[in-house]
């Protein structure tokens, strides 16, 4: 395994963990913008714009750019989130360099107004089919309230108002900016000829122009809320409740990652024992999230309405039992077992490597082995989960429940 990197004039960061014994090549394109690059006049307009990349460019049409993929056999998709947009594509060694130059095609679309105008209208659906199955837009909403006026705050879909007011010009002058070379970098990952890559990415990259196009760090001063809507269509009852946590550039992140699992992975933690073993509800996770300048700890519930108030209440409960008691030496040993063996499993494919390796470059400017994430696991105490939890209380957080419920209260502090 050998980790390589190189970086064109024009801004454009090559990277690469390179691995001689992979049977599969996956490439990337992370451009470091999403939901918190937006404002609200324009909310939504990265995800929309990663649907328009694939519709074609001044060398391919939308039918060319999917007929390639398909001719190379290649696994290929793209993903938006609140920090980030990835073009990416698992492909046989031998289409390295035709998969490089077609991804990077696909990042200067041409954005046809026919496409634009019908593209918006499926964007608008999916905000609509949103709201309309469960959780119906509950982590959305809940997002909204706890981190209130910081850019965190925005769906990645947006709002009916603003895709509906979009234009092609305000996506054309949000790619120009947003998309600079020195605000993307090219990862790749499995079995890559560096380069090669270099050399592709050289007569396929060179040309983009640099704009600037930073982030302003944006303190998150997180709020604390219990709404409950009430839907009554809905057959169970929903709950989505975060806090804060530690963020993408803080060491703790692992123990943050460890706690979750202790507390709310979805088989064997204590979530599970309490409400899903017992029956009292369906669904119950607590996972960590990272971002720039902040962490979330996001729970999930779902249950029957007649069992809503009490596992509510329960959840706090075991929260506020955490924070008193901290976990035991067998929790964390088996969480890190868990942990680790996901990491490891995960790494066998190039593909999953590839979003590991990305993100890590893209949000903390290292390379992370995988040697490096389990030596970083297994040095976790419990004292550094106790001082987590003293640090960031689970028990303060925002609640947004929905389901046919009216007037459901929020937990008392104390049972």
């Amino acid at each position: 395994m050998e980790f390589r990197e190189h970086t064109l004039e024009n801004g454009l960061e090559i990277i690469a963990e390179c691995n001689d014994r992979a049977y599969s090549t996956a490439l990337g394109f992370f451009v470091k913008t999403g939901a918190r690059d937006e404002t609200d006049a324009i909310a939504g307009v990265s995800h929309f714009l990663e649907h328009m990349a694939f519709k074609g460019t001044p060398t391919r049409t939308a039918d060319d750019v999917n007929r390639e993929f398909d001719e190379m056999g290649a696994d290929y998709n793209a993903f938006t989130a609140e920090e980030g947009t990835v073009y990416y594509a698992a492909v046989l060694p031998e289409c390295q360099d035709r998969a490089v130059g077609l991804l990077a095609d696909i990042l200067r679309p041409t954005l046809p107004p026919d496409d634009f105008d019908s593209e918006k209208q499926v964007i608008l659906e999916e905000i609509f089919m949103h709201e309309d199955h469960p959780p119906f837009g509950a982590e959305e909403k809940c997002r909204a309230a706890h981190f209130g006026s910081h850019p965190l705050s925005r769906s990645i879909l947006g709002t009916v108002e603003s895709i509906t007011g979009l234009t092609v010009e305000a996506m054309r002058e949000y790619l120009e900016r947003r998309y600079s070379p020195g605000n993307i970098a090219l990862v790749g990952t499995g079995r890559i000829d560096f380069d090669a890559l270099v050399s592709t990415a050289s007569r396929r990259c060179a040309s983009w122009e640099p704009l600037e196009a930073g982030r302003p760090a944006a303190s998150a001063n997180s709020n604390a809320d219990f709404i409950a809507i009430q839907k009554k269509t809905a057959s169970q009852q929903y709950a989505v409740r975060m806090s804060d946590g530690p963020s993408a550039i803080d060491a703790d992140r692992y123990a943050a990652a460890l706690l979750a699992t202790v507390l709310g992975d979805d088989t064997g933690s204590r979530l599970y024992w309490e409400l899903v073993d017992t029956g009292l509800a369906e669904h119950a996770v607590l996972g960590h999230m990272e971002y720039d300048d902040a962490g979330l700890y996001v729970l999930h519930l779902s249950c029957d309405p007649d069992q809503a108030a009490d596992n509510l209440q329960r959840l706090l409960d075991l929260l506020r039992q955490a924070e008193s008691d901290g976990i035991s030496e067998e929790e964390l040993d088996q969480a890190k077992s868990k942990l680790s063996s996901r990491v490891v499993l995960s790494a066998e494919r190039p593909l999953n490597r590839l979003s590991a390796v990305g993100a890590e470059w893209v949000v903390r400017r290292e390379y992370v082995s995988v040697r490096d994430v389990l030596d970083a696991v297994t040095a976790v105490t419990r004292d550094d989960v106790s001082r987590l939890l003293a640090q960031f209380p689970l028990s303060q957080g925002t609640t947004v429940t929905i389901g046919p419920l009216a007037g459901l209260a929020p937990p008392t502090a104390k049972r």
